[in-house]
């Protein structure tokens, strides 16, 4: 899906439209015929200690081996269950992403930020970033009368194609309202325009995501 087709369909959200599909190791008897008879005890009773220890080795190799061998692809096979999500689903499951995630509801994009064809990257502000906006900003954007404003400006926060950490550079990256963001690259610490990067590469089937401590606001 190229930027133009991206930027077409959520121009469709954007308008009233039905909404856009733009919607990470498992494994171990002895007889002497040739000895006289008085000696066969002793024989015999060498070998009772035998039989009454294989039993215990069989049991113990068992016991050991069993639990392993079931417990180890369990534990590796839980965490890839979180690479399976998409972006708007990641940002429902986590806590910092309550009113990200509340916006994208009120906006109408869920559905486009679930599309599994989607390759974005999102620079999402937290509930403590939405939380610094001028008094009322935030509840004002809520409204359904501000629905089409609202997704203007979150679609401000996404990018075309996945951007991890180790490829942004510093400059100007459009985003898919057309409008720019300035990325700067510094040794300590990666900013957007005027919001710090504090999570990075956050992994989800449809992108990436990197957390941002304030709201991107057009220039």
């Amino acid at each position: 899906m190229t930027p133009n087709t991206l930027r077409i369909a959520l121009g469709l959200v954007l308008f009233g439209a039905a909404p856009a599909a733009i919607t990470a190791f498992p494994q171990q008897a002895i007889s002497d015929t040739h000895k006289p008879q008085a000696e066969q005890p002793a024989a015999m009773e060498m070998e009772e200690p035998t039989d009454a220890e294989q039993p215990s080795v069989m049991e113990e190799s068992t016991d050991a081996e069993q639990p392993s061998a079931m417990e180890e692809p369990t534990d590796a096979e839980q965490p890839t269950a979180s690479t399976e999500q998409s972006i708007a689903e990641i940002a429902a499951g986590d806590e910092d992403f309550e009113i990200l995630t509340a916006a994208i509801e009120a906006a109408g994009l869920t559905e486009a930020l679930s599309n599994s064809d989607l390759s974005i990257t999102v620079f999402a502000p937290t509930d403590a970033a939405f939380e610094a906006l001028p008094e009322g900003t935030l509840d004002e954007l809520l409204l359904p009368e501000n629905r089409d404003q609202l997704a203007q400006l979150l679609t401000y926060h996404v990018v075309d194609g996945e951007v991890r950490s180790t490829d942004l550079t510093s400059g100007e990256v459009d985003t898919l309202t057309g409008a720019p963001v300035t990325v700067m690259v510094g040794e300590e610490a990666v900013t957007i325009n005027e919001a710090n990067v504090v999570m990075a590469d956050i992994e989800a089937s449809n992108g990436v995501i990197h957390a941002i401590d304030s709201v991107l606001l057009p220039m």
